[in-house]
């Protein structure tokens, strides 16, 4: 920063906290933020209005606003939100848990209490009714990374700056809380122009990096036909370039989980499909269940991802690569390594190999061409649904029974003009 700039920064004229949050906002990418207006958070709010580089969009009421900020970090990388004291904060926390959940940095910003209501025992409106002010924040306390409730400017700088790093650096909500009259007052903390924002960037431990690398490319160069599955932990690992890359490199088939969807290109000329166990997109499921091994990158294998655990996949033929670790079959496992890093190393040591989507391409049959059915051949799942979609000509019926949500009719005949 010139000279000139830094004068502003320690000039006598202290910024406000309301000022040094907008900035800091601002830094860290948002540009959007997401209210509910309430008498608790309205001197903060006008401070965000105030700062050129926000957009303050209000919301019709605290979960909206708490699953927009949510759908924004998923786009952009980080979200905000801005809610009051109690009323709104545990409306907004429902949203906060599902952003918990799928380990999205999301900023929610609760107007508090007065500073001098603190310890005062009153009752305050928008509460439960009990002079007790812990109550919003130990609701929060089990669905964010960390929680700051500024209530005095001597260590609000502090305060702001901890809880934003801790959202960006571990991928997951917080919560911070700011007395409704603190947000105007200035304070030699805050400068008016606040020193631009910084990470310390994550590096892998290079030695494990190595020995990761090394195993996972003697492992997989010595299978036959592997397979690469994209899991939703991709996000939080910043690392679908570097999947996309190996896939590049290695030329095996590129699949995504169901919970995945959308951070693995579709339009890549590898991918072929969704994988999600017995209801997996046609052909998918063979392909990555055949293979004599596959790279699992950020998986979530819960009971909607697995289909009730009924996945049939095995450990020993497995790399699960987590956001920090991989492990290979069934050992060894590295720690302190990156996904991002490890996949884009890995891709520069495996063997091209293109037999699984050679395998894939050999079986596969494009929509809207129905699949044959031999005589006396017991009926196939795939061969049913390809004749049903080809018999919507305005004259057919289909009727199920829905309790049966997997369909499962191997044993049926078809109908005379089906076969």
């Amino acid at each position: 920063m010139e000279e000139a700039d830094w004068s502003a920064v320690t000039g006598s004229c202290s910024g406000t906290l309301g000022s040094h949050l907008a900035r800091r906002l601002v830094q860290i990418g948002v540009r959007d933020v997401f209210s509910v207006p309430g008498d608790f958070n309205l001197t903060l709010l006008d401070h965000l209005i105030a700062e050129p580089g926000l957009n303050l969009v209000g919301c019709c009421n605290e979960l909206n606003a708490g699953y927009a900020a949510d759908g924004y970090a998923r786009a952009r990388g980080v979200g905000a939100c801005v809610v009051t004291f109690t009323v709104g904060g545990l409306s907004v926390l429902n949203a906060i848990a599902g952003a918990y959940s799928e380990n999205l940095p999301v900023i929610c910003i609760v107007g508090g209490p007065n500073s001098n209501d603190y310890g005062t025992n009153r009752i305050l409106h928008h509460t439960i009714g009990l002079p007790d002010f812990t109550q919003e924040l130990r609701s929060f306390q089990t669905v964010t990374c960390t929680q700051a409730v500024v209530n005095n400017l001597e260590d609000a700088h502090e305060q702001i700056d901890t809880a934003i790093s801790t959202a960006l650096k571990e991928s997951k909500p917080v919560y911070l809380s700011i007395s409704c009259n603190l947000p105007g007052i200035p304070h030699p903390t805050f400068a008016r122009e606040p020193v631009p924002f910084f990470l310390a960037p994550k590096v892998s431990n290079q030695i494990g990096l190595e020995a990761a690398v090394e195993a996972t490319a003697d492992f997989l160069n010595g299978a036959v036909k592997p397979v690469i599955v994209g899991g939703p932990k991709l996000r939080v690992a910043k690392a679908q370039r570097a999947l996309v890359e190996l896939a590049d490199a290695s030329g095996y088939p590129i699949a995504v989980m169901p919970s995945g969807k959308g951070l693995v290109p579709e339009q890549h000329p590898h991918f072929i499909g969704t994988y999600w166990g017995a209801v997996s997109t046609t052909f998918c499921g063979e392909i990555v269940e055949s293979a004599d091994a596959y790279v699992f990158a950020g998986p979530i294998f819960n009971d909607y991802s697995s289909v009730g655990y009924s996945l049939l996949i095995k450990k020993e033929k497995a790399v699960i690569v987590e956001p920090n670790r991989v492990t290979v079959g069934n050992g060894p496992s590295f720690g302190w390594v990156f996904m991002a890093d490890f996949l884009s190393a890995l891709a520069k040591k495996l063997k091209k190999n293109e037999t699984a989507v050679e395998n894939y391409r050999r079986i596969y049959v494009p929509p809207g061409v129905p699949l044959r059915r031999e005589e006396h051949e017991p009926l196939r799942v795939n061969v049913l649904f390809k004749h049903i979609q080809n018999m919507l000509d305005g004259n057919s019926a289909v009727i199920a029974e829905t309790g049966d949500s997997w369909f499962n009719c191997q044993k049926l005949r078809l109908p005379e003009n089906c076969g």
